[in-house]
C-alpha cells in the first residue's frame, strides 16, 4: 500500500486560451483523443495509489462533479442493447463512494491558495498534488515514479524535466545542490528565472509530492507575485525543515493548459494507440504530402 493515499487537482481555471469553447464547457473537460483531461490526471493518481481525490474547482464546473458520478440512465440502455465496449469505457469514470471530494475556491488567488483549501481534508499525513494542464506520455504515469522515490527521500518533491535554457524563464526552475541519478537535492525552487540567471535546466512539472507543513507555511505566507499566493514561495520556506529534491520523471510532458500544447498531445497520444496510431501515422504523411504539392 502506498504512504501517499490523497491527491489535489486544482480546476479552478478559467481557461480563457480556449475560448470560446471554456464559455460552456470546465477546460478539465476538454477531450484529449477520446477522454477529457481530466480522466488522464485522475488515471495517473490511482495508478500511483491514490484513494482520496479533491478537487479544488470554482463556480460553473459542474460538468467535472457530473463526470465522475454514476450515469444510472445511460448504463441501463447500453446494457440493454448489450454495448459491452461502450460499458467498459465507462469504468474509469466511476469513482467510489466517498472517495472524491470537491471544494469551491471563491477566487482565483493562485497555486497556493488552491492547495490550502484542501487542509482540514488532507490532514497530517503527505499528499500529492497534480496539474491536469500538464499530460504525461507514460505507461505508469509521474506520480507513480516519485511515490516510489518518496518513500526514501521524504520531505517535499516536484516532478521536473530537463529543457533549453533559452526555455526555462516559462517554468519554475529547481536550484541544485546535488545530483544523484534522477533525485536532485536542492536549495530551493525559482520561478520562471531569466535564462542568464537560472540556477539549473531543470524546469517544474505540474505534479508534487507534499509534506503537511506546507499548510503552515501557506497559512504564513502574504501575497506574492500577481497578489496571489504562491506554492513556490512556501515550498521555499519549508526547505530548512522539510528539505525538497526534485525528480526527473521518465516520460513525456505535454502542455496542455496552451492550444498549441494540446494539439501536440493529441497527436501524440493518437499514434501511441494501438486501435489508432497505424491510421493517424498514415494519415499525417499523406497530410504532409498534400500540404507539399499545394505549395
Amino acid at each position: 500500500m502506498t504512504h501517499i493515499r490523497t491527491a489535489v487537482f486544482p480546476v479552478a481555471g478559467m481557461g480563457t486560451r480556449f475560448l470560446p469553447a471554456t464559455k460552456s464547457i470546465p477546460k478539465e473537460m476538454l477531450p484529449l483523443v477520446d477522454r477529457p483531461l481530466i480522466q488522464y490526471a485522475v488515471d495517473e493518481a490511482r495508478k500511483a495509489g491514490i484513494e482520496e481525490f479533491i478537487f479544488v474547482s470554482a463556480a460553473g464546473k459542474g460538468a467535472l462533479e457530473d463526470y465522475f458520478d454514476t450515469a444510472a440512465a445511460l448504463e441501463m440502455q447500453l446494457k440493454a442493447k448489450g454495448k459491452t465496449e461502450a460499458l467498459e469505457a465507462l469504468v474509469p469514470t466511476r469513482m467510489p463512494e466517498g472517495a472524491l471530494t470537491i471544494l469551491r475556491q471563491a477566487q482565483p488567488l493562485g497555486l497556493g491558495h488552491a492547495v490550502r483549501q484542501a487542509k482540514r481534508l488532507v490532514g497530517d499525513a503527505p499528499f500529492a498534488v497534480l496539474l491536469p494542464d500538464d499530460v504525461i506520455l507514460h505507461e505508469a504515469g509521474a506520480l507513480a515514479q516519485m511515490v516510489e522515490a518518496h518513500r526514501t527521500e521524504g520531505g517535499h518533491m516536484v516532478a521536473t524535466m530537463e529543457v533549453s535554457r533559452a526555455a526555462v524563464s516559462s517554468y519554475g526552475a529547481l536550484d541544485v545542490s546535488q545530483q544523484k541519478g534522477r533525485i536532485a537535492q536542492a536549495r530551493g525552487l525559482v520561478e520562471k528565472p531569466r535564462p542568464e540567471v537560472a540556477p539549473s535546466t531543470q524546469a517544474i512539472v505540474g505534479r508534487y509530492i507534499l509534506e503537511p507543513s506546507i499548510f503552515e507555511r501557506l497559512d504564513a505566507l502574504g501575497p506574492g507575485a500577481g497578489g496571489e499566493l504562491q506554492l513556490t514561495d512556501a515550498i521555499n520556506a519549508d526547505v530548512e525543515t522539510a528539505g525538497v529534491t526534485g525528480y526527473q520523471f521518465d516520460g513525456e510532458r505535454f502542455d496542455c493548459g496552451s492550444v498549441q500544447g494540446f494539439v501536440q498531445a493529441t497527436a501524440a497520444f493518437a499514434m501511441a494507440r494501438g486501435d489508432l496510431g497505424e491510421d493517424f501515422m498514415a494519415f499525417l504523411k499523406a497530410r504532409k504530402n498534400h500540404l507539399k504539392i499545394a505549395a
